[in-house]
């Protein structure tokens, strides 16, 4: 598994710290798991993050002899969901499935946030990532990113791109291109990527950064053209397909993580079973086929580097929120 960040000073302090503040660290509380384990899932089905999160549960049912119940709690773009989990025990009967937007992006876009992503949770596992691609309706004139480049500066606001939402991945994927590719490219909003693929698709707009396996599926049909992916390498599902970096945009990299966190206060020895479990879990043949087949990339790792990749995504991503000027309330 990929390594993404190493394990700071700061995050050794914190096991520290939790470890003298929760003495059930050092001494776990009986037989875990003696119930059920609650999921919660903090967007509707069917998605990327609700897709992981049942993967995980059903590894974690299998291996630990408890069942663990997926709850779907979406709204305010994965913050309600993800800040009931916060108020929880924390005693290993609650997770969550965490994500960039709801614990990188939102600290930056919501000024009451109801939940501090650094000291609300302790983090289990980074689980995958959900590469990005960016899809062109057939008629725009470009067969690459460099030609879209191109059109976009020699014709400012001529092109639109489609989000999932204000201060979405998608939308700060665009945000992040336009300001480094010295582009002016006009931004429609949707609520949701389905609505905004249609139109992409039918020509109300030209352009979207959106799942890759959505974007890949649409361009096998002929319905978009796939020009890039927003990784730091080329994708293992789309191998031909060049990143934005090497399409000349030097510096451009999004790829956007969803990983399972627990409320603060977890016991040390729950925190590092979970993590070994679900780490099991991800090299199992129907998991990684799953996997495969959408087009996520498996990320593992400890909660130690899951820590470190929260603590520097939320700097990266207010950056971005700033430059773009994005303003959201919950």
């Amino acid at each position: 598994m990929r390594v993404l960040f190493p394990v700071t000073q700061a995050v050794c302090l914190m096991w520290g710290v939790l470890a003298v503040s929760h003495p059930t660290m050092v001494h776990a509380q009986g037989a875990y798991p003696s119930r059920p384990i609650r999921l919660i899932v903090p967007f509707a089905p069917a998605g990327p993050n609700d897709i992981l999160g049942r993967l995980v549960a059903q590894k974690l049912t299998e291996q630990l002899g408890q069942t663990v119940v997926v709850e779907n709690r979406g709204g305010a773009g994965g913050t309600i969901g993800l800040d009931a989990a916060a108020k929880s025990p924390g005693d290993g009967y609650t997770l969550a499935m965490g994500g960039s937007s709801n614990m990188a992006v939102a600290p930056a876009l919501y000024s009451k946030l109801p939940y501090d992503s650094l000291k609300d949770f302790m983090p289990i596992i980074n689980v995958a990532h959900v590469p990005y691609a960016i899809g062109l309706n057939p008629t725009v004139p470009a067969k690459d990113v460099k030609e879209l480049v191109a059109i976009a500066r020699r014709k400012a606001h001529y092109l639109s791109y489609g989000s999932s939402g204000t201060g979405s991945i998608s939308s700060l994927a665009a945000e992040l291109f336009k300001s480094m590719s010295g582009t002016r490219i006009v931004h429609v909003p949707y609520k949701g990527t389905a609505p905004a693929l249609t139109d992409v698709v039918s020509g109300q707009i030209d352009m979207m950064f959106a799942d890759l396996s959505l974007i890949q599926n649409l361009a096998r049909t002929g319905r978009l053209r796939m020009v890039a992916v927003t990784g730091s390498k080329r994708s293992p599902a789309a191998r031909e397909v060049p990143t934005v970096m090497e399409s000349g945009v030097q510096g451009y990299q999004i790829e956007p993580w969803f990983g399972v966190v627990a409320p603060a206060g977890v016991p040390r020895e729950i925190v590092f079973r979970l993590n070994g479990v679900i780490a099991a879990g991800l090299k199992a043949p129907d998991v990684t086929q799953r996997l495969d087949a959408l087009g996520y990339e498996p990320i593992g790792g400890t909660p130690e580097q899951f820590a470190a990749t929260i603590r520097a995504d939320i700097p990266r991503y207010a950056t971005i929120v700033k430059t773009a000027g994005i303003k959201a309330d919950l």
